[in-house]
Formats: structure tokens, C-alpha cells, sequence
């Protein structure tokens, strides 16, 4: 278990002694040289792409964790982008390196592509809402009669464009996203996300947790060889649901940050900068499905 109590959380971190490449919803990113970054995963939280203004205290620590633990597990599967590099040799200073100490990855500098990798196997979230008007998910028809949380006939993957910092991502079609970067690297991605997310999803379900949906994303090295990038499988980016609960025709009970976002839906808030303070018992109900979803996976 990661120690998440009585600490002050981290909301951005001040590393001086690195510059700083960019600030992104949850993460830092510092250069460190011109073959590696340092990432480092903040307690800030999103939801519908707005930075909440207060923190999850220790977010950012069981976020690491997890993606650390997929990481390993996909190794065989497609290299990463991790290097094993002591973070001592990187940030040198006490004070700094404690702001990354267990919440920070050491990558390798990679050309991204600018498309996210979804993969979805029940019908929940923009998908639900793209069924009842169309009865399609990003373009794949689908059998009349679906509920909500339905397992969906066959996995589907519906990529996206990457937005900007506070705008909305856009679903594409498959063929759109061939035509921005060429069919045979998106077909490689396609390939590898659906492969990635069945074994998940397989493990995941042997531990009482369903991943409902997923997102991954991927850059090049020199060599223009494919290879995962971010953070993978964790509550922020997919949904993770109480399989033992789930129940077709009702919103799941979660593990990730929809807990977040069913209380944002209670509020009289446009879903528009600057968020609302998030409360005590949200923070503190949102950290224990974190934890509950890591001591599931990696025990």
C-alpha cells in the first residue's frame, strides 16, 4: 500500500535545476537532455479537460505505481519508453528530488504521435451518448437494443486527436487517422492497442475489476519503431469497474476519477475553467478507489 495520508499533496512541482518542456493536465515533463525527459505525475486532477484547483494528495504516487506495474507486464508485448536511469544522477538536490520521488518516470525522448490509441469494450461514456444518436460508436455500427455498460459485441477501437491543453480530444475514423499518419502505422497501432487491452482486460477480470475503456498513446525513436508512451491502464486514463456490481442499464460503480465527475454533474457548473473546489469526502473517496484498484492489480 502507498501511504496517502496526512500529506500536504503535490500541485506543481518546482524543479530548477531542469527546464521545464511543459505543464500538461496531470503531468510535468523537464528535459533532462537531448535523449531523455523527466516526468513527473502531479496530484492534480481533470475532469471534461478542466484542472480542478485543489489536489488528490498522493495521486500521482499510485498513478506511477500502477503504470510502472502494466509497463512491465506489456514489456513483451512492445517496448516502452522507460529508461533505468538513478533518479540521484538526475536531481542531485534533496529538496528537488523529493518532489519526484515515487511519482516520477525517466523516458526516453520520442516523436509522438498525435493521435490517442482508444479502445473500448463496454458501451459507456461519449460512446453511450454516440449510440443513442446514432446507433454507432465512432463510425462502428452496432446491434439495435444495446444498455448502457453493455459488453459490446467486439472490442472497438476509435482513436482520437490529442488537443490542446483545455480543449476537447475529437474521435476519427480509422481512415481519417491513416491519412494523418499513414495507414501501416496506424494499422501497427490498432493492432498492438486491441492486443493490449484484451490481455488487460483479461488479467483485470481475474481480480474483480472490468476496464470498460482504455486510452494509449505512442511515439517513434530514431529508428521510427513503435513505442508506449505516457501512462498505461491506470483510473486516469480508463474506466475501471466493481465486476461483482456491474450490471447492464445502470453507471457502474468505478475505480477511476468518474467518481469525480458524477459529483461535477450534481454542481451548476458549465464544465468550464476555473473548476470548483473539490471537497474532502470526494477527495478522499476518489483516493480509496486509486489504491483499491492497485492492491487489486499488483498483488
Amino acid at each position: 500500500m502507498i501511504a496517502t495520508e496526512n500529506q500536504p499533496g503535490l500541485h506543481s512541482s518546482t524543479i530548477s535545476s531542469l527546464k521545464l518542456h511543459y505543464r500538461g493536465k496531470v503531468r510535468d515533463i523537464y528535459e533532462i537532455d537531448e535523449a531523455h525527459w523527466l516526468i513527473i505525475a502531479t496530484d492534480r486532477v481533470s475532469a471534461f479537460d478542466v484542472i480542478m484547483p485543489n489536489v488528490i494528495p498522493g495521486k500521482g504516487k499510485l498513478l506511477t505505481a500502477l503504470a510502472n506495474f502494466w509497463f512491465a507486464r506489456v514489456q513483451p508485448m512492445i517496448p516502452n519508453h522507460l529508461v533505468n536511469i538513478p533518479l540521484e544522477t538526475i536531481l542531485p538536490d534533496p529538496d528537488e528530488r523529493a518532489q519526484a520521488e515515487g511519482r516520477c518516470m525517466i523516458v526516453k525522448r520520442l516523436k509522438p504521435v498525435p493521435m490517442e490509441a482508444v479502445v473500448r469494450g463496454y458501451l459507456i461514456g461519449s460512446g453511450w451518448k454516440d449510440y443513442l444518436a446514432t446507433g454507432a460508436v465512432c463510425g462502428h455500427a452496432l446491434p439495435a437494443g444495446l444498455q448502457q455498460a453493455d459488453q459490446l459485441p467486439k472490442v472497438l477501437f476509435t482513436p482520437a486527436t490529442k488537443a490542446a491543453l483545455g480543449d476537447h480530444d475529437e474521435n476519427i475514423s480509422f481512415d481519417t487517422m491513416a491519412q494523418a499518419i499513414g495507414f501501416e502505422l496506424a494499422d501497427d497501432i490498432r493492432r498492438v492497442s486491441l492486443a493490449l487491452y484484451n490481455d488487460a482486460a483479461s488479467y483485470a477480470r481475474k481480480r474483480g475489476i472490468i476496464i470498460a475503456d482504455t486510452k494509449f498513446e505512442f511515439g517513434q525513436d530514431a529508428a521510427g519503431n513503435l513505442v508506449l508512451m505516457d501512462e498505461i491502464l491506470t483510473p486516469d486514463s480508463s474506466r475501471f469497474w466493481e465486476a461483482d456490481t456491474w450490471q447492464p442499464g445502470t453507471s457502474p460503480a468505478s475505480y477511476d476519477k468518474q467518481f469525480v465527475r458524477d459529483w461535477l454533474e450534481t454542481l451548476d457548473w458549465d464544465k468550464t475553467p476555473p473548476g470548483p473546489e473539490v471537497p474532502e469526502d470526494v477527495i478522499q473517496g476518489t483516493l480509496s478507489r486509486y489504491q483499491e484498484a492497485l492492491d487489486r492489480l499488483t498483488r
